[in-house]
């Protein structure tokens, strides 16, 4: 597997935990163990595009949900 996208190099993760590969274009990809789902990279734009989405749903939901 090439060593730039390898979502199980420990080189790539900031605490062990936050994905982070700025040579890596994917914004969503399977976590180290793949049966335990996908995480965001969070060195693309695109995944700040999507927490802050899920972040703004949440918000909503709980203002206007009542």
């Amino acid at each position: 597997m090439n060593r730039k996208t390898d979502e199980n190099d420990p080189d790539n993760y900031i605490w062990g935990i936050f994905y982070f590969n700025r040579d890596d274009l994917r914004g969503i990809v399977p976590k180290r163990n793949r049966w335990m789902g996908w995480t965001l990279n969070f060195a693309q734009p695109l995944a700040w595009v999507i927490l802050l989405g899920i972040v703004a749903f949440a918000v909503l939901m709980s203002h206007f949900g009542k």
